[in-house]
């Protein structure tokens, strides 16, 4: 397979709830941005996501990238853009949908993105399969830049992700010392770990998703006022589902959700949800399922 001329999807990770440490594998901060491929020859940058849409014209600033090779390279790392010194997955979301090339280019100025760059796939010949600590050697004769960054990998992921929760960043991978790059596959080889955090929200209603799932949906009081927060799908085995479905209905008692769909029930049910942020606009971003709390 030519990997300079192919379409493929990255190399996927598998997810674990636990932080560990191990000698067979190596350990690097988890971006909260963009995952990307960046093809780049001396004379040309072609950036695309992990579904391989072309998205290069989106972040004119990462054509600079351009400069540090001499032959064809294919880049994989995420692409950021840093607020307050912590990568903001709204900021570069927002970048995303610019469709205005005026717009782009003022944001490329006054919000530029960085590509943080963890892996080097093709450097004029295919290198996925050669082990990852020796594409990390590789990768590291590539200096870093304004746009362009090395992803700095550690040998405690415990330590890692000590560090991780008190900077309220968003996790951490393990990665293998002696995997190759397994394109078109997700893998146990490379590990995330997630730095969720843990609440109690208020169930204010529901909805039938479809035959084996529905979606609840959850608030809290702000200044006395239930305020929409987000919402989540839970299986129909869960028996929480019959809990629901034969409690009386009632008006909406939500601030902030218009969504027509809802069944809104008496706000008297609370669980316990993961969840791995808060957007701007104060709604659970990546809300999982724990448990119902007993009263």
């Amino acid at each position: 397979m030519n990997l300079w001329n192919k379409n493929f999807t990255p190399m996927l990770l598998s997810e674990k709830n636990k932080p560990f440490n191990s000698t067979d594998y190596i350990y690097e901060l988890k971006y909260d941005g963009i995952r990307a491929l960046i093809y780049a020859t001396p004379k040309k940058v072609i950036i695309k996501t992990r579904n391989n849409i072309d998205i290069t014209h989106k972040f004119i600033e990462l054509e600079s990238i351009k400069t540090l090779v001499k032959e064809n390279t294919i880049f994989d790392g995420e692409i950021v853009i840093y607020e307050k010194n912590k990568p903001d997955f709204s900021k570069v979301q927002e970048r995303l949908r610019l469709k205005n090339k005026d717009k782009i280019k003022l944001s490329s100025i006054n919000n530029p993105t960085v590509f943080v760059c963890f892996d080097i796939l093709y450097l004029n010949k295919d290198l996925t399969n050669t082990p990852l600590i020796k594409r990390k050697e590789i990768l590291n004769a590539f200096k870093d830049t304004e746009y362009f960054i090395k992803s700095k990998y550690f040998p405690s992921g415990i330590e890692l992700f000590k560090k991780v929760k008190s900077l309220s960043l968003e996790g951490i991978v393990a990665k293998k010392k002696n995997s190759t790059y397994e394109i078109n596959k997700r893998t146990d080889n490379w590990i995330k770990i997630k730095n969720l955090k843990e609440e109690t929200f208020i169930i204010g209603g529901y909805s039938i998703t479809n035959n084996y799932t529905f979606t609840i949906y959850l608030g809290e009081y702000i200044n006395n006022k239930l305020h929409f927060i987000g919402k989540l799908n839970i299986s129909k085995k869960n028996k929480l589902y019959i809990t629901l479905t034969k409690m009386k209905k009632t008006k909406s008692k939500f601030i902030n959700n218009e969504e027509s769909n809802v069944i809104y029930i008496s706000p008297t049910i609370k669980c316990k949800v993961k969840y791995l942020e808060r957007t701007k606009n104060n709604h659970l971003r990546e809300a999982t399922f724990i448990k119902v709390i007993e009263k």
